[in-house]
């Protein structure tokens, strides 16, 4: 029996409205769920919920596709709406990923080349984003795993991120294609200042959990893997030392040499249980259960304010940039991640600068001789 019976109602409860714009609708690839609120013991409080939200797309590491990313916006609003739910958890499907960004073959094969298209996916891209800034109730970020490029963008869009110790984060655009001004470019300064903002938005070097949460990008981080029965921290990242001979720190950045060797080993020898990362996220919800629920939403608000300011500011020319990239480096990039081998995604960025500097034309002959399998038959 809970500890905490439903108070009785002074007088019968009017018919509600409902102030979501459609019925509730199933979307494939999005699963929407609500869970008990429980208190900090564990007892189930009648009547409140965390609505969960999961990206439900693991064999292509929870990347959205357009009809995912309405989906999300539908959810977070019904979220935003219930009067029963308390927090809302945001996370993605299985151990692997938390999202990877937008869906890269669904990019290749329906938005390169189509400016006029990609811009109007990018209105629901920017909908998705301001649907997470501006909900309601408070939003955890559950990263169980990479969390990279757009998924980077809308998990630092969330209030809190608390996330297993084996995930990465980063953005990946300049890499493949893109700018990642889907947000990352707003709320990166903010986040973690000027310089280590460009080195995470411009690099696409990944960061370990570890660096991320010693860096103040996240909120908290638990292990993952277990060996022999008890939970070990990343083994391929610096845990056991703060410095290194010279001052420098290294806590959280990848090992290397043999230590490297002995962590990918161990990782191969280990299980990953989310066990702790769910506990942590109920401690959260229950953190956040004992709070006045107006004050709480007000001082979210306001401690949002920097970063919708940034975002609001860049969005709209941010659309549009992203809509005409996908005629020349976007319909590239785009393309070698989606036909390349699994091992070989890039393009030739040495012979693209090399034909902009000749002052080539973009041209389906230069797209073409940019591609992984160019190289493959120069060989």
């Amino acid at each position: 029996m809970s500890a905490h019976p439903a108070p009785a109602l002074s007088e019968p409860a009017r018919d509600l409205k409902d102030h979501n714009i459609v019925p509730e609708t199933v979307v494939p690839g999005i699963l929407y769920e609500k869970r008990p609120a429980r208190t900090p013991d564990g007892a189930v409080v009648p009547g409140l919920f965390n609505a969960w939200i999961t990206l439900d797309n693991p064999a292509q590491f929870n990347s959205y596709t357009t009809e995912m990313v309405k989906g999300t916006i539908l959810a977070f609003r019904a979220a935003s709406n219930a009067r029963d739910v308390v927090a809302v958890v945001f996370t993605g499907a299985g151990d692997k990923a938390f999202c990877t960004g937008g869906n890269t073959k669904e990019y290749a094969e329906y938005y390169a080349g189509n400016p006029q298209e990609y811009r109007q996916y990018m209105r629901l891209f920017n909908d998705m984003v301001s649907a997470i800034l501006g909900c309601d109730k408070p939003v955890i970020c559950r990263v169980n795993g990479m969390r990279i490029g757009g998924g980077q963008e809308i998990g630092m869009a969330c209030d809190f991120s608390v996330a297993q110790d084996l995930a990465r984060f980063g953005q990946a655009g300049p890499k493949h294609g893109s700018a990642p001004i889907g947000g990352a470019t707003d709320f990166l300064p903010v986040m973690l200042g000027c310089e280590m903002a460009m080195v995470s938005g411009s690099l696409c070097e990944p960061w370990s959990a570890h660096k991320a949460y010693r860096l103040g990008m996240i909120t908290d981080i638990v292990p993952a893997l277990k060996l022999d029965g008890r939970f070990v921290p990343n083994p391929t990242v610096v845990t056991d030392r703060w410095l290194d001979e010279f001052g420098k720190i290294v806590h959280g950045e990848p090992r290397t040499g043999e230590e490297a060797a002995a962590g990918r080993e161990a990782l191969k020898r280990g299980t990953v249980d989310l066990s702790l990362l769910d506990a942590r996220v109920e401690e959260l919800c229950a953190k956040i259960l004992l709070t006045f629920p107006d004050c709480f939403t007000k001082t979210i608000e306001e401690l949002r304010k920097p970063k919708i300011e940034a975002w609001n500011a860049n969005k709209e020319n941010s659309r549009a940039w992203l809509a005409l990239n996908m005629m020349t480096e976007a319909r590239a990039g785009f393309r070698a991640f989606n036909e390349g081998s699994r091992d070989d995604r890039e393009i030739d960025f040495v012979g693209l600068r090399q034909a902009l500097a000749a002052g080539t034309p973009w041209t389906d002959d230069l797209t073409e001789s940019l591609m992984p399998k160019a190289r493959g038959a120069a060989k």
